[in-house]
C-alpha cells in the first residue's frame, strides 16, 4: 500500500508583521527624513489673514535658519505682487517681491537651494499665467519672452532653480536659453507639470492667482490622461528641463513611477494647498499641526521614486521627525 506524502510546506522569509519589534525596526526600509522635503514659502508684502500660511520678507531669515537646523535642504518660493499689469512685466523690476525674497533667503542660508515659481499669475491684472493679445487669446511668444526674462531676474537675485509654471509650450526652452545667454548656465530649470485640480484653490485665493474669467485649465492636463502628462514631462526634459515638479503630489504616483523609468531628471512631487488643508489639522491646545497623513504620503512617494517632496508642512514634519 502506497502512502501519499503530505504536501510540503513552503518556508517563507521572516515577515515583519509577525516579528518582534526589534526585528521590525531592523527590517524597515529607508525612512522619510527632512532631507526628503522642500519647504514652501508663500511671500506677501504685508501680513494678512489668508487661506494658506504666508510670511513677509523680514520673516524669511528665521524660517530659513529653522529649516537648516532641522535638516531641510531647499525651499520653494512663491511671491504675490501688490502691483499688477497686463503683461506681468512688473515682476521684472529689481525690487520685485520675489527678488527681495530670494535675496533674503540666500543671504541667510546660502547653502540651501532656493527654487522659485517663474510664472505670471501673481503679476497680471487678469490673474492668468500667460499674456493675452487684443482678442484675449494666449499670446505665446509674449508669454515665452516675459517668462524667460523673469527667470533671469530670479537668477540675478540668487535663485538656484527657476520654475516655469504656466505649462505654455516654449517657456522652459526660453528660460534655459535666456539663462545660458546671460551667464547663468549653472542655474537649473524645473518646470511644473500639472494635472488640473480643485486642490489649487487655497493657493490661488492666497496669492491672488485666480483668473478673473474663471478657472483657467487651458494648459493643464486632464487627470484622466496620464499619457499626456508623461508626454509633456518628457518633452520638457528635451526642451532643457533639469528636473521636474509634478502636481498635485497625491495624484501623481502612477506617472512618477513611469517617469522614473524613462528619465534621469530628478522628480519632485508638489503637495499643493488642498492636500495641506485636507491632510493636516491644528491642535488648538498645543498649537502643533498633525502631519501624520502627510508623512505617510511622502513615504509612499519616496518609495515610488520621488527625489524629494515639496510641501507647505515641511517644517512641521521635520520637527516631528527630529523629535
Amino acid at each position: 500500500m502506497s502512502v501519499t506524502a503530505p504536501p510540503a510546506r513552503s518556508r517563507s522569509t521572516t515577515s515583519p508583521l509577525r516579528s518582534r519589534p526589534a526585528i521590525r525596526r531592523f527590517l524597515e526600509g529607508p525612512a522619510l527624513t527632512p532631507a526628503d522635503l522642500s519647504m514652501v514659502l508663500l511671500v506677501t508684502e504685508k501680513q494678512a489673514d489668508r487661506p494658506m500660511p504666508t510670511l513677509t520678507v523680514p520673516e524669511i531669515p528665521a524660517a530659513m535658519r529653522e529649516a537648516r537646523l532641522h535638516g531641510i535642504r531647499s525651499v520653494k518660493i512663491f511671491a504675490e505682487s501688490a502691483r499688477r499689469d497686463a503683461t506681468g512685466e512688473i515682476s521684472l523690476v529689481p525690487d520685485a517681491l520675489m527678488a527681495r525674497a530670494v535675496r533674503a533667503a540666500k543671504d541667510t542660508e546660502p547653502d540651501l537651494a532656493v527654487m522659485t515659481e517663474t510664472c505670471l499669475c501673481s503679476y497680471t491684472d487678469s490673474g492668468l499665467c500667460y499674456v493675452t493679445d487684443v482678442q484675449g487669446r494666449p499670446d505665446i511668444p509674449a508669454t515665452i519672452d516675459v517668462t524667460a526674462r523673469q527667470a533671469v531676474a530670479h537668477a540675478v537675485a540668487g535663485a538656484d532653480i527657476v520654475g516655469p509654471a504656466s505649462m505654455v509650450l516654449g517657456t522652459t526652452q526660453g528660460a534655459r536659453t535666456a539663462l545660458n545667454d546671460q551667464g547663468y548656465g549653472s542655474v537649473s530649470v524645473m518646470p511644473h507639470v500639472i494635472f488640473w485640480s480643485s486642490l489649487y484653490d487655497g493657493f490661488r485665493r492666497t496669492m491672488g492667482a485666480t483668473p478673473k474669467a474663471g478657472v483657467d485649465r487651458e494648459f493643464q492636463i486632464n487627470p484622466g490622461k496620464p499619457e499626456q502628462f508623461i508626454d509633456a514631462a518628457l518633452q520638457l526634459v528635451q526642451d532643457g528641463a533639469d528636473m521636474l515638479l509634478l502636481e498635485p503630489a497625491m495624484f501623481t504616483a502612477d506617472v512618477l513611477t513611469h517617469l522614473k523609468q524613462h528619465t534621469r531628471a530628478p522628480l519632485f512631487p508638489f503637495s499643493v494647498s488642498g492636500e495641506y488643508t485636507a491632510l493636516t489639522s491644528l491642535d488648538a491646545k498645543t498649537g502643533r499641526r498633525d502631519v501624520r497623513r502627510l508623512i505617510e504620503l511622502f513615504t509612499m512617494l519616496k518609495r515610488a521614486g520621488a527625489d524629494a517632496s515639496v510641501t507647505y508642512a515641511a517644517l512641521d514634519i521635520a520637527r516631528q521627525l527630529s523629535g
